[in-house]
């Protein structure tokens, strides 16, 4: 029996997957949450075989869920079911360890074979996916990152500061530095970039 947690924002879409899932006689969804950061506090407790996570949602992203659990050396396969294939998310996904990366629009009988392929010790990622994640590489540094985003939510350098425990002139070296590798014209400009990269 392999043991889901399922972790997707849009209610509907939770149900359905949920639902789905629960046909196969080898599935059982055991948990699911509607942000990343419910389901970092809840799967320590449950230990999942794997969770199958969407990315963009509030509180924590599927990929900055992912990055936290393999901080902490969760044993739980994660895998990342999304309408979104940047390259920059693929990127950052096997860099926290991801072991499978679903598009939605896939069929439910894809999805499901996947899970049981990743359960075996596979890793299921669309090979034109990882060669165009592999072709174009976030430069952010994490510091970058962290601060181009808190900009991006309209934050003003003294906040940005503040969150990130650091100088202001330290953040604005690292807005600078992100502008500059970016080519962006300012800091909401290399927002926009790193976002439609898939690198915030």
């Amino acid at each position: 029996m392999i043991r889901v947690y399922l972790v997707e924002d849009q209610a509907l879409v939770r149900g359905a997957v949920a639902a789905l899932l629960g046909l196969d006689e080898n599935i059982q969804v055991i948990g699911q949450a509607e942000n990343g950061k419910v389901a970092l506090a809840e799967i320590p407790k449950c230990k999942p075989d794997i969770v199958l996570t969407d990315i963009e949602m509030p509180e924590l992203s599927g990929i900055e869920l992912a990055e936290k659990l393999a901080i902490e050396k969760s044993e739980s396969r994660i895998v990342i079911m999304t309408t979104f294939s940047k390259a920059g998310y693929i990127r950052r996904s096997l860099d926290a360890g991801v072991k499978g990366f679903i598009l939605k629009e896939a069929s439910s009988d894809s999805l499901i074979l996947a899970l049981k392929k990743v359960m075996s010790g596979h890793k299921v990622i669309d090979p034109e996916l990882v060669l165009s994640a592999l072709d174009d590489r976030d430069p952010l540094t994490e510091k970058e990152r962290a601060s181009l985003k808190l900009a991006a939510e309209g934050l003003k350098t003294q906040m940005i500061a503040a969150k990130l425990y650091l100088s202001e002139g330290t953040v604005r070296n690292y807005l600078s530095e992100a502008i500059s590798k970016l080519n962006a014209s300012n800091r909401i400009d290399a927002a926009r970039i790193a976002k439609r990269k898939g690198w915030l």
